[in-house]
């Protein structure tokens, strides 16, 4: 499995209820549900995306937009459109005098808005990132993840809005796997672009040396591994093998390792009830003790501590922890 995929698996869709949204001018919806990671597709017409403290981003039809969080911003019609409803978590909302209005914009199935025709149709979800895992792959994003329709080129939008609007039987399974695979190639799309800015180990995933030792460490990470051995594997020098991967990736090949030795510990503790010493050997190292040097190492923590800690908190810099499901939500 490659770095993308296993990143993926924290941010995977489970019980999505997407939603699509008719709008018509005037309109403006301020988004202040805190959801970690949110995508949203123009449909038909253009919509902006206007953060707090960023330049507003145009979404023309087809472009899709993935947005972190967990910061509110506002989604309109036009970037300086005062919004007239607020989006608050449990999809609940409310109009300007704070009187909520959830019940009066609902038009059918998943479908929400002022009218059955409108100038703008936006489709959106949310995902609850959980772990460290998802946490990882949070990091690596801007605020704003924009791939042009030109560059998008996924179909799945089309299935999406097709079944956003109706109401049978699976549908929630088949909206999860749509949710899914629309994030999964909006990401590629945008990692892929030269202007994106895209992490090490995404850059280096096809590369003939680093690209291989990146897939054997996410495999089988509890192996022993070594430079040497992952250098023979790729069939390269135990010193060119570390230079490269140290140049592509930005650290060391065992620095890498270890982090992601710890990612994968770090959710084990908290999302499992097995022993320490268990989750030590099943991350690659020989028993509690062990893990617990190298944890504490990297986190500033024990391995138990990390596992008493709410869920939530947060464990230092860049360790964002956030739990739960993903979520529709109403543009």
């Amino acid at each position: 499995m490659d770095a993308l995929a296993n990143l993926l698996d924290g941010v995977r869709a489970r019980s999505a209820a997407f939603c699509r949204a008719v709008l018509e001018p005037p309109w403006a919806l301020r988004i202040a549900d805190r959801a970690p990671l949110a995508l949203a597709a123009a449909v038909h017409g253009h919509a902006w995306i206007v953060p707090d403290d960023a330049e507003p981003l145009l979404m023309r039809t087809g472009d899709v937009v993935v947005i972190k969080g967990p910061h509110p911003y506002t989604v309109s019609d036009h970037p300086e459109t005062e919004p007239s409803l607020t989006l608050h978590a449990g999809n609940r909302l409310t109009d300007a005098d704070g009187r909520d209005v959830t019940g009066e914009l609902n038009l059918g199935p998943n479908t929400y808005g002022h009218g059955a025709d409108g100038s703008a149709v936006v489709a959106s979800g949310t995902y609850q990132v959980t772990g460290d895992v998802g946490a990882r792959l949070l990091s690596a994003l801007p605020p704003l993840v924009h791939v042009p329709r030109a560059d998008a080129r996924i179909p799945i939008l089309t299935m999406l809005e097709q079944e956003v609007a109706a109401d049978e039987p699976g549908q929630r399974a088949v909206l999860d796997r749509l949710l899914d695979l629309t994030l999964i190639a909006t990401l590629r799309a945008w990692f892929a672009r030269p202007d994106a800015a895209a992490p090490g180990w995404y850059r280096a995933h096809s590369d003939p040396l680093v690209g291989p030792a990146l897939e054997l460490i996410h495999d089988d990470p509890a192996r022993p591994w070594t430079v040497a051995r992952l250098a023979a594997a790729t069939g390269a020098s135990r010193a060119a093998f570390a230079r490269r991967f140290t140049d592509l990736v930005g650290e060391p090949p065992m620095t890498y390792l270890t982090g992601w030795r710890i990612t994968l510990a770090a959710d084990l503790l908290r999302g499992t009830d097995t022993t320490i010493d268990a989750i030590a050997r099943r991350v690659g190292y020989a028993n509690a003790f062990a893990l617990s040097v190298a944890f504490k190492r990297v986190r500033g923590i024990t391995p138990r501590q990390h596992r008493g800690q709410e869920a939530g908190a947060d464990d230092g810099p860049g360790q964002l922890r956030l739990a739960g499901t993903a979520r529709g939500r109403t543009l």
